[in-house]
Parts: C-alpha cells; sequence; structure tokens
C-alpha cells in the first residue's frame, strides 16, 4: 500500500487540548515525513499552529455554527475537495467525528477506531488516550515534541531578572476552577521572585488584587501573544496557575509547573505535561491552603 500524500489532523480547541496534542502533532509528521499535512483548527490557535514545522497548510474555519448553513457547506466543499488519503482526527469531538461525511469514504483515524479497540478510552489522561488512539493506526514513537519555536521577542515588559508566572484566571463559563485571587495573593506574598501575571483583558482585576499584595510584580494580562508566554515560560523560575490553556502551555515550553485542581477537573484526566509539570489537588479550591501549594511547589519532579 502506498504512503498517504494528503493527511488532515482536526484538532479545533480549547488551548489546553491544542497544547497536548503538541506530541501527536510532532509524532505524525515524523512518521509522515514526505506528505501534505493540513490542520484544520480555529482561528485562536492557527497562528501559533503555523510557527511550528508539523503542517505543510493550516485551515481556521473549522468549526462553523451547525446553524450557518453556508459555513457548513463551504467547510465540507473543502474536506471533499481537499482528498485526503487518511484523517487523524484529535479532536475526538461529536462535531469532528461528524466530518467523516464531509471527506468521503477516507481511512480515518478517530473515536470510532479506537474505542474498537478500548471501550474505555474515555477514562485515559488525554494524552494517553492520543498516544492509544495512534498507536492503534501504527504510530507508536511519541517523544517529546521540540519547543524550540514557541518564543517571540518581551521587549518593552519591564521584566525582573527572575520571576514566578501567576495564572490566575481560567474559562469564565468555569468558575470553580480558580483559585481564589485572594490565595494567589497571599501565595506571591511568599515567593522568593516577584510574580508576573498571565491571562487575558478580563484577567486584570485579578492582577491588580495580587498586585495590591506585591506591588514589585508586573500585570502582562491582555499583553501577550501565545508564543510569548512559550518565552516567558522559558525564563521564569516556575509557574502556578489553575487549570487553564497558558498553563499548560507554560508546562510544555519546560517550565517547572505546578497546576491547582479542584471538584471542577481531574487532574488525572488532564493534568498539564511536561518535563517539570506537577499538580496538587484540593475539594473544594477555593479552600486549598498556600502553604500546601508551596509544599507541593518544593516537592522533586520527574
Amino acid at each position: 500500500m502506498a504512503a498517504p500524500g494528503r493527511i488532515l489532523v482536526i484538532k479545533l480547541s480549547a488551548l489546553g487540548d491544542v497544547v497536548q496534542a503538541f506530541g501527536p502533532f510532532a509524532a505524525i509528521r515524523a512518521h509522515h515525513p514526505r506528505a501534505h499535512i493540513t490542520l484544520l483548527t480555529t482561528r485562536p490557535f492557527a497562528p501559533l499552529l503555523r510557527r511550528a514545522l508539523w503542517f505543510d497548510t493550516v485551515w481556521e474555519d473549522g468549526r462553523p455554527s451547525w446553524g450557518d448553513l453556508p459555513g457548513v457547506a463551504k467547510l465540507a466543499l473543502r474536506l471533499r475537495r481537499g482528498r485526503f488519503d487518511r484523517v487523524y482526527d484529535l479532536q475526538t469531538s461529536s462535531r469532528s467525528s461528524r466530518y467523516r461525511w464531509f471527506t468521503g469514504g477516507v481511512e480515518w483515524s478517530g473515536v470510532e477506531s479506537h474505542r474498537r479497540v478500548n471501550p474505555d478510552r474515555d477514562s485515559l489522561h488525554t494524552m494517553e488516550r492520543q498516544r492509544e488512539q495512534l498507536a492503534i493506526a501504527g504510530i507508536r514513537d511519541i517523544p517529546p515534541p521540540d519547543m524550540a519555536w514557541l518564543d517571540d521577542p518581551l521587549d518593552g515588559f519591564a521584566l525582573p531578572p527572575r520571576f514566578c508566572l501567576l495564572i490566575p484566571g481560567a474559562s469564565p463559563s468555569r468558575p470553580a476552577k480558580r483559585w481564589p485571587a485572594t490565595r494567589f495573593a497571599a501565595l506571591a506574598a511568599r515567593l522568593e521572585v516577584p510574580p508576573v501575571i498571565l491571562g487575558g483583558p478580563a484577567e486584570a482585576p485579578l492582577a491588580a488584587e495580587i498586585l495590591q499584595a506585591v506591588p514589585s510584580g508586573v500585570d502582562l494580562t491582555g499583553r501577550t501573544s501565545l508564543a510569548q508566554i512559550g518565552a516567558l515560560a522559558r525564563r521564569a523560575d516556575c509557574a502556578i496557575g489553575n487549570d487553564t490553556g497558558p498553563t499548560h502551555l507554560a508546562a510544555a515550553a519546560g517550565c517547572r509547573t505546578l497546576t491547582v485542581f479542584g471538584e471542577d477537573s481531574d487532574p488525572a484526566l488532564s493534568a498539564p505535561r511536561g518535563p517539570a509539570a506537577n499538580w496538587v489537588r484540593h475539594i473544594p479550591l477555593a479552600e486549598l491552603r498556600v502553604e500546601t501549594v508551596l509544599e507541593a511547589l518544593r516537592e522533586p519532579v520527574g
């Protein structure tokens, strides 16, 4: 059988899930070195993933509303005209599984092929689940990906020589994933280095509360690109954050990272992974003690 010449990889969202697919992305590229590989994703992640060396083409129109019939028809036509030989569906959602209808009778690695082998696939951590899915498709070597491309200039940020990244935000729709800002502020006051606070514009009030406790810190909420988060993580002493995309990105960049978990997500299924990543969990999350976080931060990793 001829090697696939045209390959589609599907990964639509969210940031943490996209980051946890970096290893599979790199493994697919290594397994198909001469194939033309297209990534189907969404607009927030396309600029970042175009910087990586894993894809020849990145499409960012991967999630039109089902009510947007012209948008769905446009995507369906684009997928059909892609004439792909194989699809790796790493999103494995009900939405992405339906895209099989649009591609015709192409060889497909996704929920159906995986569940035939392991009906309990959903009990695995995201990265183990993807590793097993790719093994079924014949890709068994998934080494840690080279992350040297995850970098960007940090001019104008006035960073201290040493610092710790704090990531106090999370999805607005999941407030139970947030350790209270008062706890982050108390933590910042006990760190040996100043805090640098990351997040979107909506997290600016959280940053302000933390900086009231540690005025020497730096508020970068709403000011960083995803690649700059990688650059900051590469330079930071450590990163401490909620279970949210930037925390996953910091861990993937190799930063010593501690993620705090509560009742709203399970580290056994979704903890950030990286060469120096760790986590601590307390239910309810709001009652997680600062001392417990500091003790976990001091624990050896690896």
